[in-house]
């Protein structure tokens, strides 16, 4: 069987998406210009933390959760949103995500190079995520 790998993909997703450095992010949190949005699973939350203020949408949610006609449709998400940043663990899911939700039309969506890793490394706020 000829795939392409995962790393492969990301590669590719890389070259048409926005990419911002943990240093950048920083800058841009100060200015209340981004939003900043987990999507690695509940159980690494649960596990590590998040960034203070950061909006967990999960990855395998998130385009239904930002579809309006999807039935799975959360409004809340991403109301009063400015800029999109996703963040993973280290940068992979959230390169594939971002490219995602670039295709479906939304235009105002970057991720972090590095991810939740470099977010912390960074000196970020990390936040205990509660279970419910």
């Amino acid at each position: 069987m000829n795939i392409k790998s995962s790393q492969q993909l990301v590669k590719e997703a890389q070259k048409n998406i926005e990419t911002l450095n943990s240093g950048e992010i920083k800058k841009l949190l100060e200015n209340n210009e981004i939003t900043l949005i987990d999507v690695r699973d509940i159980r690494e939350l649960w596990k590590e933390g998040t960034i203070e203020n950061s909006k967990h949408i999960p990855r395998g949610m998130l385009e239904f959760w930002l579809d309006p006609e999807s039935t799975y449709y959360q409004n809340n998400k991403i109301q009063n949103i400015k800029k999109m940043v996703l963040f993973c663990a280290l940068g992979w899911r959230s390169a594939l995500a971002t490219k995602s939700l670039v295709e479906m039309g939304f235009k105002n969506v970057a991720h972090v190079d590095g991810g939740f890793d470099a977010l912390k490394k960074s000196g970020l706020k990390v936040v205990t995520k509660e279970k419910k």
